[in-house]
């Protein structure tokens, strides 16, 4: 270990189970709203269409591991003191390029800068950024060292992928890409059974990928927002705009009512390699899915209101076009499934009524279809509205030991 690196590793300040989330790290994730609100407007323009819904998928995936890397290197050592601070804002200079490129990055350069390769070259500077960070903050710990030179290998496999893309074109450009995303997440989920990976706070962890979901419902309110923005307010408007809101309140009741605290006592109870393995599953794996479904489903809600408040393209009695309805019924299905694998993964047993839920939106997935979107919307609404309601009453006492045990 160099004299350089262990005069920076003076200025790393560990953590332990006390630690909790740093103001920098919220600020971190202010600028990576940026970026979800990007990947909405790239799949939402002209369209959307099933090329524009692929494309945004793995631009949100490739985003995901980057904020999730930073979510365990705050975890190792605090955010805000050191060397930590000066990679966490080099980090956000990065993630505010990337989201720049976003909804140019598979079309051809209109401009000086290439934005798919603006897009890859922040994402990869990202990355190094911090793993060289992480190694400083590791210590001398040296399986934590071990660790991060094994994962270097898939992430360099990932980088070299994805400069080559950034010079094909768009379908071209996607399909090599997403084979860097394969090498990256399958290979850094191999290379964690190397039994390597350290988390300090559980509660810390927790509480960043709550954030997350915080932020990615925000983005589902922005959405119902923008989709009214540019035409006048009406009663139907204000009908789907009240519907959105419902199904926001919805997606966070399910999550933060009795999920998340059960879940972050799992991970507080938890020590050692079983801990990491559990945060690696629960949390960087299973909550992105989580956040793809909400944003699929800030996708449709912005449909609906625009279809409803655009009545000079649009009226009352048109159902809603297939890429947004499935974007609408599938994100809501996509998040009620992860949430019962999180469920799973915990505590190693099913929601069935959220499995049965999911189930039905996909049976009635050609139904709505032939119906006003409006309708549809309510429809979807209505099922959530239920789902919680039958949660609240069914398992009262149950819920109300979970939250408040400890206390």
């Amino acid at each position: 270990m160099t004299v350089r690196t262990r005069s920076l590793q003076r200025h790393v300040h560990g953590t332990d189970d006390t630690h909790r989330v740093t103001s920098l790290e919220l600020f971190f994730d202010l600028v990576f709203v940026y970026g979800l609100t990007q990947v909405t407007a790239l799949m939402a323009a002209g369209g959307p269409t099933w090329h524009q819904a692929l494309e945004g998928l793995l631009v949100l995936a490739l985003l995901w591991f980057a904020w999730s890397s930073y979510a365990w290197l705050g975890n190792q050592a605090k955010a805000d003191e050191g060397v930590l601070r000066l990679a966490l804002v080099v980090a956000m200079v990065c993630v505010f390029f990337a989201a720049l490129a976003i909804p140019n990055a598979f079309q051809e350069s209109a401009g000086a800068i290439d934005a798919g390769l603006l897009l890859a070259l922040s994402l990869i500077v990202l990355r190094s950024v911090h793993l060289t960070v992480y190694l400083i903050a590791a210590g001398d710990d040296r399986g934590l060292r071990r660790q991060l030179l094994i994962t270097a290998i898939p992430i360099g496999g990932w980088a070299a992928l994805l400069l080559v893309g950034a010079e094909l074109d768009g379908g071209r450009r996607l399909a090599v890409w997403a084979l860097a995303l394969a090498i990256d997440y399958v290979g850094i989920f191999v290379s964690s059974r190397a039994g390597g990976w350290r988390l300090n706070a559980a509660g810390h962890f927790a509480e960043r990928h709550g954030l997350i979901v915080i932020i990615a419902i925000g983005e589902s309110i922005v959405s119902i927002g923008v989709g009214a923005a540019a035409f006048p307010l009406t009663g139907p408007v204000l009908v789907a705009v009240l519907l959105g809101l419902a199904i926001s309140v919805t997606l966070w009741w399910s999550y933060f009512d009795v999920v998340a605290p059960v879940a972050e006592r799992v991970l507080t109870r938890a020590r050692g390699q079983v801990r990491a393995t559990l945060a690696r599953d629960s949390y960087t794996y299973l909550h992105f899915p989580m956040v793809v479904g909400i944003i699929y489903t800030a996708l449709g809600m912005k449909k609906v209101v625009n279809y409803v408040a655009d009545t000079t393209h649009h009226d009352l009695g048109d159902p809603l076009a297939t890429v947004p309805l499935v974007a609408l019924y599938g994100g809501v299905v996509l998040y009620l499934l992860a949430l019962t694998c999180f469920r799973l993964r915990n505590i190693h047993s099913l929601n069935k009524q959220r499995l049965g839920l999911a189930v039905l939106l996909v049976v009635l997935l050609p139904v709505v279809a032939h119906i006003p979107a409006l309708a549809a919307f309510a429809v979807l609404t209505g099922l959530l509205v239920t789902l919680i309601g039958y949660e609240a009453t069914k398992f009262g006492e149950a819920r109300e030991a979970m939250r408040h045990a400890g206390h």
